[in-house]
C-alpha cells in the first residue's frame, strides 16, 4: 500500500501498482495540490484506458497534443493521462506501433521544456524494463503502490497503520482491539478499509472513539472474514454454529469458482495449527491465558525470543495474525493438547478422502467436524470412511 520514496518535487509523476484504489488516492491528492499551486483553468484530464492497439495510439497522441498546447488563463497547465493499461505486459502494450510511439515520446518527454506544464500519468501495470518508464523516471519521479495481500506477513500492520492515519483524518481515533477486529474483517483490500471507516466515523459521531462493539455493529464481513467465522465455531466447539457456518461456506463454493473444499478444509487446518501454537506459547510461558486485552497480548507476543521459534511461517505463532492468535486464546481451553493433535491428524486423512475418494466432500468435512468438536476423549476420534 505505501509508495516507494518519491524524489523531490518534478514536473513528471507517475503513479502505478496493482493497489488500484492507492493509485487514485494518491494521483488525486497530487493532482488537487498541482491544480491549487498553478491556478488557472486548462488543467487536462485524459482518459488513456485502451482496448486496442489503435486506441492505444489515440491517447498518446492526444497526450502530445494537450503538452504542447499552451495555457490561455494561466501561467502553467497540469496534463493527467489517467487510466493507462499499455505500459505492462498487456496484448495492447507488446504491439509494435504502440512499442516504437511510446519510445519516440519518452525521448520528447527527455527534450521538453517543463517550465509551464506538469504531467501525471497513473496505471496499474508498469513494466520497468521499457524505455518509457526509465524516462519517466529520471526526469521526473515514480510512486507505487502494491497491494495488500495474505500472503504478506506483515499485511495486516499495513492495513492497521493505514486506517488508523485514514481515521486521523477524520478527527476519530480507535482502539487496537477494535482496529484488529476491523482488519479482519475486511482483510486485504484498500477500497473496502475505506469504506468501512466512513461508516465507522458516521456511526459513531460525535463519539471520538471507535471500540470493537462500534465494529461489529456496522461493518461488513468479506469473504475472507466469512471464513474466519467458520474457523472460529470450530474453536469455540460449537457443533451448531459450526455446521451452519459449513453449510453457508459449502454454498459460496458452489457460486464462486475460485473457493473449493480443500480450501475450507485448509482453512480449518491452520485455524488448529494456530491453537497447537498457542498452546506452547502458553506451556512457555511467554503470553498469559487470562490476558484479556489485545494491546497487551501483542506486548506479550512481541516480546517472545524469536530465536527459539521455527524458521518455517508454517510453524512459526510470530509469522501469523496476532489478532487471530488473540480471539483463540480463550479458545485453547476447550481442547487438550492430545485433541488437537489427533484433530489434526483427522483433517489431513479428510485432506487425503478429499483428493483420493469418491466420497462425498461435504459429508467428509460435516463427519470430521463432527468428530472433532463431539468427541469428549481423543479416542473416539476416528477418521472418515
Amino acid at each position: 500500500m505505501a509508495p516507494s520514496a518519491p524524489k523531490q518535487s518534478a514536473p513528471v509523476v507517475l503513479v502505478c501498482g496493482e493497489d488500484e484504489f492507492g493509485v487514485k488516492q494518491r494521483a488525486k491528492e497530487i493532482y488537487l495540490q498541482w491544480t491549487e499551486e498553478l491556478g488557472g483553468m486548462d488543467h487536462e484530464t485524459l482518459d488513456a484506458s485502451a482496448a486496442n492497439a489503435g486506441e492505444a495510439l489515440k491517447s498518446l497522441g492526444r497526450l502530445r497534443e494537450a503538452i504542447r498546447t499552451l495555457p490561455f488563463f494561466g501561467s502553467a497547465k497540469v496534463v493527467w493521462l489517467q487510466n493507462c493499461n499499455f505500459l505492462g505486459d498487456e496484448k495492447v502494450a507488446l504491439a509494435r506501433d504502440v512499442t516504437e510511439s511510446l519510445a519516440s515520446l519518452a525521448q520528447e518527454l527527455k527534450e521538453f521544456s517543463w517550465q509551464n506544464v506538469r504531467l501525471l500519468i497513473t496505471a496499474i501495470k508498469v513494466d520497468k524494463r521499457r524505455v518509457f518508464y526509465k524516462a519517466l523516471d529520471k526526469i521526473g519521479r515514480v510512486e507505487s503502490f502494491a497491494a495488500w495481500s495474505v500472503d504478506d506477513r506483515d499485511w495486516a500492520d499495513q492495513a492497521g497503520a493505514w486506517a488508523r492515519k485514514a481515521l486521523r483524518a477524520r478527527q476519530k481515533e480507535i482502539s487496537d482491539e477494535a482496529l484488529a477486529q476491523l482488519v479482519n474483517r475486511v482483510g486485504p483490500s484498500a477500497r473496502q478499509l475505506d469504506n468501512e471507516l466512513e461508516k465507522l466515523a458516521l456511526y459513531v459521531a460525535p463519539r471520538l472513539e471507535i471500540e470493537p462493539a462500534d465494529v461489529a455493529a456496522v461493518c461488513t464481513r468479506n469473504k475472507t472474514a466469512r471464513a474466519f467465522a467458520l474457523g472460529d465455531a470450530l474453536g469455540d466447539r460449537n457443533l451448531p454454529r459450526l455446521l451452519r457456518c459449513l453449510d453457508e461456506e459449502l454454498w459460496e463454493v458452489r457460486l464462486d469458482p475460485q473457493k473449493s473444499e480443500i480450501g475450507l478444509l485448509y482453512g480449518l487446518i491452520a485455524k488448529v495449527r494456530a491453537m497447537i501454537l498457542l498452546q506452547e506459547l502458553l506451556r512457555e510461558g511467554w503470553i498469559k491465558a487470562e490476558t484479556a486485552d489485545f494491546s497487551r497480548f501483542k506486548a506479550q507476543l512481541e516480546r517472545a525470543p524469536a530465536e527459539q521459534l521455527p524458521e518455517d511461517r508454517r510453524f512459526n505463532p510470530l509469522a501469523l495474525n496476532a489478532y487471530v492468535l488473540f480471539k483463540a486464546l480463550p479458545q485453547v481451553k476447550r481442547y487438550t493438547q492430545a485433541e488437537l493433535v489427533r484433530a489434526m491428524e483427522l483433517l489431513l486423512r479428510c485432506n487425503q478422502s478429499l483428493v483420493s475418494s469418491s466420497l462425498d466432500e461435504s459429508l467428509a468435512l460435516q463427519q470430521v467436524l463432527v468428530q472433532i468438536v463431539g468427541a469428549g476423549a481423543p479416542g473416539r476420534l476416528k477418521a472418515p470412511v
